[in-house]
């Protein structure tokens, strides 16, 4: 199984989660600016041209981070990384994996791509981090109501979810967002930064691409 991924993006939901649940598989870097892997032309692996992609042992690729996490929690049931098909719980996961891939991941991405996929799938221009600032900022204020007196956001464990949550809020912190308005965010923050599995997909990642501001 080979996860292809890009350092900071949404691909580090699946790594992490992959960690969690003790799966063997291997990592191919992508380079997103030239849509390049040790293989060659990434495109001829996903025609999407965009991270994550996972290579199935048996040769199917799957694609979409939120569908990712959950054939990876799937693989591990006896985790819980995600509830029992047709148990209320499990829609409810379900619902927060949507939430964050539609109100979050997709209010992160920039317009400035103009439906491209490049590296800088956040903005680079002051007026395009005010701009996902202004779209992000109540969503995630939303979310820190819900952690209310909870460590993880759909159980009392980590589940999928919890991965896909902590990758967009190191993108709120690139884009200089200060969780600190956001207390439960901010320590839902900690607790994740705090677990061996996401410390290791951290550091075997590296930094992802620097933001240069242009006015």
């Amino acid at each position: 199984m080979i996860l292809f991924y890009a350092a900071g993006a949404s691909s580090q939901a699946p790594h992490i989660l992959l960690r969690e649940a003790g799966l063997p598989f291997a990592l191919e870097r992508v380079d997103l600016a030239v849509h390049r892997w040790s293989g060659g032309d990434y495109h001829e692996v996903n025609a999407k041209n965009y991270v994550p992609a996972l290579l199935l042992d048996g040769g199917d690729l799957l694609t979409e981070c939120a569908v990712i996490l959950q054939w990876i929690a799937d693989q591990a049931p006896d985790l819980h990384l995600l509830s029992q098909p047709g148990t209320p719980a499990r829609y409810h996961a379900l619902e927060w994996l949507n939430f964050i891939a539609t109100e979050l991941h997709k209010n992160f991405i920039t317009p400035e791509r103009h439906g491209g996929v490049s590296a800088n799938f956040l903005s680079k221009t002051r007026a395009g981090q005010e701009q996902t600032r202004i779209h992000v900022s109540p969503r995630l204020g939303w979310v820190d109501q819900q952690l209310d007196g909870r460590d993880y956001i759909a159980g009392d464990h980590i589940t999928a979810p919890d991965a896909y949550l902590f990758t967009m809020l190191t993108w709120a912190r690139r884009l200089e967002i200060d969780l600190a308005e956001w207390p439960n965010l901010s320590r839902f923050s900690a607790r994740m930064a705090d677990r061996p599995a996401v410390a290791e997909a951290l550091s075997i990642e590296g930094p992802p691409h620097a933001l240069i501001e242009r006015q």
